[in-house]
């Protein structure tokens, strides 16, 4: 699949690097979660320009050190003497910045906690030292955002919006439907390497992309579980308890709680919803933030669908029942697709800018009075409120119109109100 989007970030990355050789050296920190293609943008940023790339694997110190300085003699040409600490090979090249200007890029930085977690404030005071007398384009990504605060540029990837999933279906599928558009929203998130697979396989109308997730050597079969040991490492069993229990509708932290054997969790709930940004708090729009009203749910759209289908239906998995799950999958796309509808036009209505809050609506004591969607303009003078199906038909005007009338009283009284109903055909 061709590179998509990204138009903006690339500018800024391209902009930092002439600041970086003209001025002096410049940090970069570029986050987001994995496969959501940080080290695809940093080389189609700076395709023309000589790299250094380090990549921090889970290796010894001396094994990565061995790999670093063959990639600097190869990138530089030049010789490069035998270092076996991290520390020893970042002020190699810091010495060097005082008279060659190049990048340095190192991927999965966050890897180096696992590999001696000294090196962090190691950089940190190299890079104090060094910065204004050299001229190194330094960036790093990984998931978290290290050496906070030394940073010249913050830079977080969020998967593809919704218009550019569009662009995509358009050019490897032009005749794509709406519930196409749809399915693949539901099932990648928009995570970019999770679209770029399904592209690449021309796996694009709803059986294909079933069937192409449901195969015995499918990347996405182990993808989820992958993902989280790489986040959480050793100790991911707990949060991949509670994400499991999020998933299949147990959202409240005192359900999550009784689900995880009375254990405390809000340390981990915190971090999980901070730190990962895998889940959030759900509160109804003008709830306060100490409102006990709060769910939980799953933030990751694929891992929301992972959850749900493969990870739950694990036992299948291992029984190389694929085809079974395939039809299960399918079977439930109609009531499961429901619900990323209502997430994919709530992210279809940030993109726009028109509002300063977008949520849902429920009565504390009574979760059938619940509204989709309620939007607040940036005036604070207008409201936007809609009732999210997949068909029209199955839209009950009357009930909306009782809804909408209640939330005036509640909370809704100073608005001026614009509802409908949004489908399928709205997309």
């Amino acid at each position: 699949m061709k590179f998509y989007n990204r138009e903006e970030e690339i500018v800024q990355i391209q902009r930092i690097k002439e600041k970086a050789y003209s001025d002096h050296s410049k940090l970069t920190v570029i986050t987001g979660r994995r496969r959501i293609g940080k080290t695809s943008l940093i080389f189609n940023a700076l395709r023309n320009e000589r790299i250094i790339y380090f990549f921090v694997g889970r290796k010894s110190e001396a094994d990565l050190c061995t790999g670093f300085c063959k990639e600097i003699e190869n990138k530089l040409s030049l010789f490069v003497p035998q270092m076996n600490t991290f520390t020893e090979v970042f002020r190699f090249l810091m010495e060097l910045g005082k008279n060659r200007k190049f990048t340095l890029v190192i991927d999965e930085f966050q890897e180096f906690e696992n590999v001696n977690a000294s090196i962090f404030s190691d950089i940190q005071n190299y890079w104090d030292q060094y910065r204004t007398s050299t001229n190194v384009n330094f960036i790093v990504s990984g998931s978290k955002e290290p050496l906070f605060g030394r940073a010249d540029v913050m830079m977080k990837l969020n998967p593809f919006n919704t218009s550019v999933l569009k662009e995509i279906l358009a050019d490897y599928k032009p005749d794509y439907t709406c519930d196409e558009l749809l399915a693949l929203y539901t099932y990648t998130g928009g995570i970019p390497k999770y679209v770029e697979l399904l592209a690449d396989n021309a796996a694009l109308t709803i059986p294909e992309m079933i069937g192409y997730i449901c195969q015995s050597d499918s990347p996405f079969i182990d993808e989820g579980k992958n993902l989280l040991i790489g986040e959480f490492g050793k100790k991911y069993g707990n949060y991949f308890s509670i994400i499991s229990a999020i998933s299949s509708g147990i959202n409240t932290q005192s359900e999550i709680e009784v689900f995880m054997g009375e254990k405390s969790i809000g340390g981990q709930l915190s971090k999980l919803e901070t730190i990962y940004d895998v889940i959030r708090k759900t509160r109804p729009i003008f709830a306060k933030e100490g409102s006990q009203t709060v769910r939980y749910e799953v933030s990751d759209n694929f891992l929301r669908f992972w959850f749900r289908y493969i990870e739950h239906n694990r036992q299948m998995v291992e029984l190389n029942n694929f085809q079974g799950l395939a039809e299960l999958i399918m079977a439930d796309y109609t009531t499961y697709s429901g619900k990323m509808l209502e997430l994919y036009f709530k992210q279809k209505l940030q993109e726009s800018h028109d509002f300063k809050m977008i949520d849902s609506w429920w009565e504390p004591k009574d979760n059938s009075n619940e509204i989709d969607i309620v939007a607040i303009s940036l005036d604070d003078k207008h409201a936007y409120i809609a009732e999210v199906k997949r068909q029209r038909k199955n839209f009950k005007q009357l009930l909306f119109e009782g809804k909408i009338e209640y939330l005036k009283t509640k909370v809704l009284n100073k608005y001026s109100i614009r509802a409908e109903c949004l489908t399928l055909e709205d997309m």
